[in-house]
């Protein structure tokens, strides 16, 4: 059984920077991981992912260029620099276990088996 818990989160002033962790139990290095957020009225959306079996890493178009994405143990972290109001969401964490999750493009919903509980991040002009 996956578990994911997420921390990290919090309040900071635009083209600031905070770094998000995802704390793994029960993961195999078959799975993808990556980071979604979601917006109350909106999709869950992907933000960045790795397969490590690949060693890919993708990010949404929104993000290119601002977050990073590393794995470290058990470990899934977010770097996310240079923040903007519309990166306020609430971040979650997941796993997925299909070989081929994550490896052509980054996860979406239907990518993923497992979630954190979420990570409120909240960015002020």
């Amino acid at each position: 059984q996956v578990q994911l818990v997420e921390s990290g989160g919090g309040s900071v002033q635009a083209r600031g920077s905070l770094r998000l962790s995802c704390a793994a139990s029960g993961y195999t290095s078959r799975y993808c991981m990556g980071w979604f957020r979601q917006v109350p009225g909106k999709e869950r959306e992907g933000v960045a992912s790795i397969n490590p079996a690949y060693a890919v890493a993708y990010f949404a178009d929104s993000v290119k260029g601002r977050f990073t994405i590393s794995q470290a143990g058990r470990t899934l972290y977010l770097q996310m620099n240079n923040l903007a109001p519309e990166d306020t969401a609430m971040y979650y964490c997941a796993a997925g276990d299909r070989q081929n999750c994550g490896r052509f493009r980054v996860m979406d919903t239907a990518d993923a088996n497992y979630w954190g509980q979420g990570t409120q991040v909240t960015v002020s002009s």
